[in-house]
């Protein structure tokens, strides 16, 4: 049973942590569907 199935996601990512696409992965492999990716800098 796939935790995120066929739910649409917007990943925000950060520069000195986590980045958006290593996240985007995780929800792919859950089974979401990643609709918006982005890294950013909050400071």
């Amino acid at each position: 049973m796939k935790v995120l199935a066929d739910r649409p996601t917007v990943v925000l990512g950060e520069r000195d942590g986590i980045a958006g696409p290593a996240i985007a992965a995780c929800v792919k492999a859950a089974g979401g569907e990643v609709v918006f990716t982005a890294t950013e800098c909050f400071v």
